[in-house]
This record gives structure tokens, C-alpha cells and sequence, in this order.
């Protein structure tokens, strides 16, 4: 017998409860969302840009929350390394500045701080590490560089009138990663320590319920039914096309933090009771958009930049020799 569609909120939330009282399984916007961002960003690639990819959307939109399946308790060496590369708590690293260009450099750094702090002030500095303030932006420019590989490996392929659908396929693997960060980065609650209900001093009375990180990205998306053809008119002309990508990404993940507190007043009126919501859907449809329209930048932005041979850099950041050489990390950083 066909499943019956979900018609009323409250099994939704119920469904969101279950998933979010589990501390691991704070995790992203749903896969209806994941998808559609990947959908629209791909749509809005312009001619000039890696449309190749537009063959491979459908694999990449069924693999959109792939990334977060690597993140579960039994597969611990897996967890360990992804759990942080879903979050970017802001809250947690207001000490540092500037942030470092190296996931390395800045796992040290918070440890540092965490060893400074931990006699004076325990609680902060039991959340003053990797797992609770995230690596988020490193790990989308990690799989920013990779797709800048296989996309030179197409141009080759395609210049020496090869196969270029291994490589392209290569690509579509790296979409589906930068994809899910870029998205997760697009929704406010990943880019705060209020990720899970409202921490420390609450003179707003704002939820604690943790389950209000399931019921804001994945039952309302779910319930407003959510398509990539309400966010593409909202993505707006190719950006980034100049400058630090580095740069761009840590600012985005900005501009989606300043948004944190709106999920929790929009939550305080009516806790997202109704899918008609206009506020609701507005925020919804902003945010969706905003990870649209960075992940499409990204793609054209690697694209252009593989049509260009790799710099040679002399001495290499491994080398003892480089000015930037840090022997905390045995490289220097980007």
C-alpha cells in the first residue's frame, strides 16, 4: 500500500525529535534541500562554465547528503575526521584573528587557546576544539582545489581528443562535497553555537529544544515542498569571479550567521507551526538561494582557473626552506 504523504506538522516535528534528541545526528538540511541547492546551482551555470556538469545533476542530487553518512558512531576513524567539516561556530574562535589559511594552523591554534584556558574558565574550554567549533570553510576549499584538478584532467582529455568522462565523473564526486559544506554553510544554524537549541544566557527566551535544528532545515522544507524552481529566479548573475575564494567563503559564512537569530525569533512566535508561513518560506528560500548561488561561483570559479597550468612554487610549502614553513604543521599554509 502507498505510503500516505505527511499532512500535519506535528508528525513532522515528531519525526525531527527523534532524530535530533541523538547528538550525533545533528546534521543538515535535509536532502530535499541539499538537492535542490545542487539543482539550481547547477541549472544557473552559465554557458562558459563546467557544463558538463548539467549531464550528472541527477547523480548528484540523489548523492547530496552523502557526506553526512560518513559521520556515524560505528565508523569512528570516518566521524571523527568529518564531524567538524559540517559546522563553523563562530562563537568559539572570536580569539582568533586573522583565521588561519591552514585546517592545520587552526586546529593548533584552538588547542593552544583550550590549554590557556582550561584552569579559568573549564566550560568554554571543554568546547574550545575541533569537534565543537568546526573546520566547515576548510573543507569546502579542499574540495574547491580538488575540482580545479579534475577539471584540468577534462581539459586535457578533451585537448588530446580523449575520454574525458572519468574525470568528469571525478568532478561530479568533488560537486556532491563542496555541495553539501557550501549548503550546510548557506543555513544559519550550522554557522553558531546555538546550532541545537539556544546556549548560555537566554534574555530572549529562545527555545533549548535541540529539535529545532530538524524542524526548521528538513520538516518546514519537507512540509512547504521545497523545489529548485522557487530559488532559481532568486540566484542572481555569476559573482566571485575575482579575488580570494578563501576569503569569499569565510564571508559568506558570515552573512549566513548574522541570520541565526531570525530562525530562533521566527521559532519563538508559532515554532514553525503553519508551511504557509511567509516569514518562514522567505528565510527559506534566501538561504537556499545564497548556497546556490556560492556553489555555482565555485564551480565557474574552478573551471576558469583550470583552463590555467598549476604555479609553480619554489620553495614548496614542504620545504624547510619556504619562508611560511610552520614546523607545527611541516607545510606552510595556502
Amino acid at each position: 500500500m502507498q505510503e500516505k504523504p505527511m499532512r500535519f506538522l506535528p508528525l513532522a516535528v515528531a519525526a525531527a525529535s527523534v532524530l535530533l534528541l541523538r547528538p550525533e545526528c545533528a546534521l543538515a538540511w535535509g536532502q530535499t534541500a541539499h538537492a535542490v541547492i545542487d539543482r539550481a546551482a547547477i541549472a544557473a551555470i552559465p554557458d562558459d562554465g563546467p557544463v558538463f556538469l548539467r549531464d550528472q545533476v541527477d547523480y548528484i542530487a540523489a548523492s547530496a547528503t552523502l557526506p553526512d553518512t560518513w559521520r556515524g558512531d560505528a565508523e569512528n576513524f570516518s566521524k571523527m575526521e568529518e564531524d567538524p567539516n559540517h559546522g563553523w561556530f563562530r562563537e568559539q574562535f572570536r580569539f582568533l584573528k586573522p583565521i588561519p589559511r591552514s585546517r592545520y594552523e587552526f586546529i593548533i591554534a584552538l588547542f593552544k587557546h583550550h590549554e590557556a584556558i582550561k584552569a579559568s574558565d573549564p566550560e568554554t574550554a571543554a568546547r574550545t576544539n575541533v569537534r565543537w567549533t568546526g573546520t566547515l570553510p576548510y573543507a569546502a576549499m579542499e574540495a574547491y582545489d580538488r575540482l580545479i584538478v579534475c577539471m584540468r584532467q577534462i581539459r586535457k582529455a578533451r585537448a588530446e581528443g580523449g575520454d574525458a568522462s572519468v574525470p568528469e565523473r571525478h568532478c561530479a564526486f568533488q560537486t556532491i562535497r563542496l555541495g553539501h559544506y557550501i549548503g550546510d554553510g548557506a543555513q544559519p544554524l550550522h554557522d553558531s553555537v546555538n546550532s541545537d537549541g539556544w546556549r548560555g544566557d537566554n534574555p530572549n527566551g529562545y527555545t533549548r529544544d535541540r529539535t529545532i535544528h530538524g524542524r526548521f532545515e528538513s520538516a518546514f522544507v519537507d512540509g512547504m515542498k521545497l523545489t529548485a524552481a522557487d530559488i532559481q529566479p532568486r540566484i542572481g548573475a555569476p559573482g566571485h569571479r575575482s579575488g580570494d575564494m578563501f576569503d569569499a567563503v569565510l564571508a559568506f559564512l558570515d552573512e549566513a550567521g548574522d541570520r541565526m537569530e531570525t530562525v530562533y525569533m521566527l521559532e519563538k512566535r508559532d515554532g514553525f507551526a503553519r508551511f504557509d508561513d511567509k516569514d518562514v518560506r522567505a528565510l527559506i528560500h534566501e538561504r537556499t538561494a545564497a548556497g546556490a548561488a556560492m556553489l555555482r561561483d565555485m564551480l565557474c570559479r574552478a573551471w576558469a582557473e583550470s583552463a590555467t597550468p598549476p604555479a609553480k612554487i619554489v620553495p614548496s610549502p614542504i620545504d624547510f626552506a619556504n619562508p611560511r614553513f610552520n614546523p607545527e604543521t611541516g607545510s606552510a599554509p595556502d
